[in-house]
């Protein structure tokens, strides 16, 4: 039978029993589909519960074939090893067994003499050169995610489950990664924000708070369908608001004629020039009818209002996020970041950045690469602090807000609200509420805790503690701003980068968030 992953009526709900899937109907084949959506949506919980990780509070997930899940958690348990990450340490024990003649003759016709030399090609396929008893916490996080999609491969399943895999990787790991889907010719099914990558695919799948959508195609076709769905939106939106709009002057004026012909009732029952009986026979016509007309007028405005109710829904799930950044008044002749020979790094005896020299003028925007473990975010460390230099000097002199992948500003245990107060003091509620609806953090969602927020909400997050702050920041340093961002939030930032008048300084690895940056500058480390 052709391999396939098919998920009938699916049902999860979150710990607080806020339903996330609710009879969630899919089907994937033997062809490459990208899982899309905004952060918090629900694509990795998507994964979980088809590799069978978590199971659905009603549903079923049916597999046909076998399947590989990328993992880049394995290093979480501090004893685990490159062997752990392929899931072969028992087979190794044996073959180590065995050479020392200790293996009985039983357990023997289990023995894979191959294996070491497979496991040697597949990480040597993905660029590393290590041993299976090597640690994963002594790999960088680039090296595990080369090393876990080597064991993808030595499976030889027929569908892979990957998410997020180009996460941490170099331009050099990427690449390796587009081949691999490039030639894969089983299924996969990826969750990713990498438009580089989406581009591979034959499907994209699109979460929303509506439910799961399939498009045909690559993320360049799924970016057209989802304009012309966009603009049929928009035209279902303008017509319900018209539709509104006529449906309350309509029963304005039916209100208005119920009233005068009240009115001439009264003066005529006032008069006496009509008997009593064919005066309350009229009156109880009237009553009837206008009864039966506000039931219909009633009706009417329902309708009406759900309409508008459902159009307004789906503009809100189609409309790009946007993220408004105030101005800096950043001088063009003004020094913002001045580095004169610096050395230094983690380990004294072999700094990794070295005699560095490097300065930021105006509203400049610089872009700091090179290949994993060259020292791009050491440098940045270096620059704002957190590192001293063993010799040189790091001058800031502007205000500045550093942005890391993992959001280190933010108190998981706090709102955000109460994250913005703490971090910018000056700010009053008012302003906090204001700063944080910017960024997509309107009413209730200013409430919600910080530990419960995905990646890119966090990032969203961090952006509008800091973008918000008094004084505003004339240099905004990004490390790796994509890596958890969902694509609307990575297209709100570019947007938002574009309309910024401080300077920026990046580490990043998405050509195309590079491209939109149009930086002036490529500072180059490792090379």
């Amino acid at each position: 039978m052709t391999a396939s992953v098919c998920l009938t009526n699916l049902t999860w709900s979150k710990p607080d029993n806020a339903p996330l899937f609710t009879d969630l109907n899919l089907t994937f084949g033997p062809e490459r589909t990208g899982i899309v959506g905004r952060n918090g949506i629900g694509k990795s919980t998507l994964l979980r519960l088809i590799s069978g990780d978590l199971s659905p509070g009603s549903g079923q997930v049916q597999l046909v074939g076998s399947l590989a899940r990328l993992r880049q958690d394995a290093a979480e348990h501090p004893n685990n090893t490159i062997a752990d990450l392929f899931g072969v340490r028992s087979a190794l024990d044996l073959l180590n067994r065995a050479e020392a003649g200790l293996a009985p003759a039983e357990e023997l016709a289990d023995a894979d003499w191959t294996l070491p030399a497979r496991i040697e090609s597949a990480l040597l396929h993905f660029g590393l050169s290590a041993r299976p008893q090597t640690p994963l916490v002594d790999l960088s996080g680039g090296q595990r995610t080369r090393a876990a999609l080597a064991a993808l491969i030595l499976a030889e399943p027929d569908f892979l489950l990957l998410d997020e895999p180009t996460n941490n990787l170099d331009q050099t790991g990427r690449r390796m990664v587009i081949d691999l889907i490039r030639g894969w010719t089983g299924g996969a099914i990826i969750v990713s924000h990498d438009r580089a990558l989406l581009e591979e695919m034959d499907a994209i799948v699109e979460l929303t708070s509506l439910g799961a959508t399939r498009y045909g195609g690559n993320y360049s076709a799924f970016r057209q369908q989802m304009d012309s769905a966009l603009d049929a939106a928009e035209r279902d939106l303008a017509h319900a608001q018209r539709a509104r709009k006529e449906a309350a002057r309509r029963a304005q004026q039916a209100a208005a004629r119920k009233a005068r012909k009240d009115g001439t009732g009264h003066k005529s029952r006032a008069k006496g020039d009509q008997p009593k009986i064919l005066l309350d026979a009229a009156k109880g016509r009237a009553e009837a009818s206008g009864g039966a007309g506000v039931r219909l007028r009633d009706a009417r405005r329902k309708a009406a209002d759900e309409t508008l109710f459902a159009a307004r829904q789906k503009i809100e799930v189609l409309q790009p996020l946007r993220m408004d950044i105030a101005s800096t008044s950043l001088a063009c002749g003004k020094t913002v970041l001045r580095l004169d020979g610096v050395t230094g790094g983690y380990d004294p005896e072999r700094p990794v950045i070295r005699d560095l020299s490097l300065a930021i003028i105006g509203p400049e925007r610089v872009v700091i690469n090179g290949p994993n473990g060259s020292g791009k975010t050491t440098l940045l460390k270096l620059i704002t602090g957190q590192i001293l230099p063993q010799k040189g000097v790091c001058e800031l002199t502007v205000p500045f807000a550093l942005l890391d992948q993992h959001m280190d500003l933010l108190d998981p245990a706090q709102t955000l609200h109460e994250n913005f107060r703490r971090l910018n003091r000056r700010a009053d509620a008012h302003r906090a509420h204001a700063a944080l609806a910017r960024f997509g953090f309107r009413e209730d969602d200013a409430l919600r805790r910080a530990g419960a927020l995905s990646g890119g909400e966090c990032l969203r997050a961090g952006l509008a503690c800091t973008l918000g702050a008094i004084p505003q920041p004339m240099l905004l340093i990004l490390d790796e701003p994509t890596n958890h961002l969902d694509l609307e939030g990575i297209a709100a930032l570019e947007t938002a980068l574009a309309a910024y008048d401080g300077a920026v300084l990046v580490v990043s690895h998405d050509e195309n968030f590079l491209q939109a940056l149009a930086p002036d500058r490529t500072i180059s480390l490792g090379v």
